[in-house]
C-alpha cells in the first residue's frame, strides 16, 4: 500500500479577474462579462511536503472558464517558482496541480484542459493593501484594497466558492491584470480582485 505525501503550506495569496467588483462568480453566479479571466497568486510563508521545505516559493496559476466556474471545462496554465529545486517543482506541481488531495484535488474536478506547467521567475510583493506580481514576461498584476465606509477594508466571509475555503477574503480593485500565453491576451484594469491568507493541507 502507498502511503499520501503529507504536506500543509500557509501564506497569502491574492487574485484578479475579469469581472465587475465584486465578482459573482464566489457566490456561484455567472461572470459579469459571460466568461471568467482569472489570475492567481501564492506566496509560501511557510510550508512542508514531505521532506521539502517549501518556505518562501510563489506559484501563479491563469484560469479561463468560459461559463460559470461550477460548471467546470476550465483551462488552466500553472507557474511554478524557479528559485524551487527539482524536488520543490515536483512537490508545488503535484500540490497545485490536485494530485496531493486536499482543496487543489477538490478544484481540479473543475479543469478541462492544462494548457501548460512552467517553472519561472515569479515575484510576488504584499505592503499594506497593495499586492503586486509579476510572472516571467507572460503576466503581471497589481491590486489595492478599497476602503469601507469607515476607511477599513472591505471583508467578504462565508462565500461558498473561493481560493481559501472559509477565509474571510479583502475586496480589492486592479489597476492591472495582464496575461499573455497559450493564446490568450488579457490587458484588463479596474476590475475585480481579492485578497487573504491562506493554509492548505493535505492529502
Amino acid at each position: 500500500m502507498v502511503t499520501a505525501t503529507e504536506w500543509e503550506i500557509s501564506g497569502t495569496y491574492f487574485e484578479s479577474c475579469n469581472c465587475e467588483i465584486a465578482c459573482p462568480c464566489v457566490f456561484l453566479n455567472s461572470p459579469t462579462s459571460g466568461d471568467c479571466r482569472v489570475l492567481i497568486a501564492w506566496h509560501i510563508d511557510s510550508g512542508s511536503f514531505g521532506q521539502a521545505n517549501l518556505n518562501g516559493l510563489n506559484v501563479a496559476l491563469a484560469a479561463y472558464s468560459p461559463g460559470t466556474m461550477t460548471d467546470g471545462n476550465w483551462k488552466v496554465a500553472l507557474y511554478i517558482d524557479e528559485q524551487a529545486n527539482q524536488d520543490q517543482q515536483e512537490a508545488l506541481t503535484q500540490m497545485f496541480g490536485g494530485q496531493s488531495g486536499g482543496h487543489f484535488a477538490l478544484l481540479a474536478g473543475f479543469i478541462g484542459e492544462v494548457l501548460g506547467i512552467n517553472t519561472t521567475a515569479i515575484d510576488y510583493k504584499a505592503d499594506g493593501k497593495s499586492r503586486s506580481l509579476t510572472v516571467g514576461n507572460v503576466a503581471a498584476m497589481e491590486v489595492q484594497a478599497i476602503d469601507g465606509g469607515d476607511g477599513s477594508e472591505v471583508i467578504i466571509s462565508n462565500n461558498p466558492l473561493g481560493v481559501v475555503p472559509g477565509e474571510p477574503m479583502v475586496v480589492a480593485k486592479a489597476s492591472q491584470l495582464t496575461y499573455h500565453d497559450h493564446g490568450m491576451d488579457w490587458e484588463l484594469s479596474g476590475k475585480n480582485a481579492y485578497y487573504s491568507p491562506f493554509a492548505y493541507k493535505g492529502p
